[in-house]
């Protein structure tokens, strides 16, 4: 049986080479790659965007899209697009396979795959349980907060960040206006009725990230605590193999709440903390920006469309 074919579309940008990364070492597929000089040519790239199996978009959104308006009506090629162009548009299956337990028998057999975003992914985890579980209502309103590595502002950050060495910015909040990208993707897959308050930040770290979802025992339904929290948020990833829930405990800081505590896997590891006399909450997620937050997603992704160990070269090599 012939190897399946993968054309990794935009492989110079940070998530195609890390993609790259992880995949040069499969016997099971066969990577194709354009010639340099002609990455800007549209024929040479509707070419292989429509004799490979899958092509993998590591694009900006309207590059993609136009990626995607190239591969014909009748081609076999299987698409997973990295960009937020497809990501609520319901004929594209949504890469989280976590998201339900069908999610990843949907991407499994999809012939369009948008991959998700890196701060969503935190977000999803966290709160989808526990709106489907009867416990928040869809109706509450929230915020979502946390710290990225600069890599995942893409090519002209890192270089910023890079060239300024010890000047640059430790902690730089941005999404003030309040009309992040993001918004859609959170609110749709989680069902909640409100867009959230997001304010994301960027840390003086190449990569990793931590994110939190503050809340009141107030917005949940009545009679609910941290115990039911945890319990709900657990249940639903039990025998995961990539998302894991840290133990509930009272603690007031430890060394593995890091955002880099994950880097280079395509794990995410959630926790409740929760002080029930104040009636706080503080669900947070810990994962890698450029793992789990692109490419190791996209991995674990095209593993489950052509049918490999959805595990195989997820993470980076250490």
């Amino acid at each position: 049986m012939a190897k399946p074919t993968i054309f990794i579309d935009g492989e110079a940008g940070t998530t195609g080479l890390q993609i790259r990364d992880r995949l040069k070492g499969r016997t099971d597929l066969e990577l194709v790659s354009i010639a340099p000089e002609k990455r800007k040519e549209a024929n040479a790239r509707r070419e292989l965007l429509n004799s490979t199996d899958v092509a993998i978009l590591c694009l900006p959104d309207e590059a993609a899209i136009e990626a995607v308006s190239l591969i014909d009506t009748k081609s076999q090629t299987r698409v997973i697009d990295a960009s937020t162009a497809f990501r609520v548009n319901p004929q594209w299956a949504y890469g989280f396979p976590e998201l339900d337990q069908n999610q990843a028998r949907k991407i499994a057999a999809a012939s369009r795959v948008a991959n998700p975003g890196c701060w969503p992914q935190g977000f999803i985890a966290l709160v989808k349980p526990l709106i489907v579980a009867g416990l928040l209502p869809k109706d509450t309103t929230l915020t979502y907060s946390g710290i990225s590595g600069y890599s995942g502002g893409g090519r002209k950050m890192i270089e910023d960040y890079e060239a300024k060495g010890d000047a640059a910015s430790r902690f730089m909040p941005y999404g003030l206006t309040f009309n992040h990208k993001h918004l859609p993707e959170m609110k749709y897959y989680t069902g909640i009725s409100h867009d959230v308050v997001f304010q994301p930040t960027v840390g003086n770290f190449a990569q990793g990230m931590l994110t939190s979802v503050p809340l009141h025992l107030s917005q949940f339904k009545p009679g609910t605590n941290a115990s039911l929290i945890h319990q709900a948020i657990t249940t639903w990833y039990h025998g995961n193999r990539f998302i894991s829930v840290a133990p509930l405990e009272s603690i007031e800081r430890a060394t593995t709440i890091d955002p880099e505590a994950l880097n280079n896997s395509n794990d995410m590891r959630l926790h409740v903390f929760a002080n029930e006399a104040r009636g706080h909450i503080v669900l947070m997620a810990i994962y890698d920006n450029l793992g789990k937050g692109a490419s190791g997603a996209a991995v674990q992704n095209l593993n489950l469309m052509i049918g490999a160990d959805e595990a195989a070269s997820v993470s980076l090599a250490a």
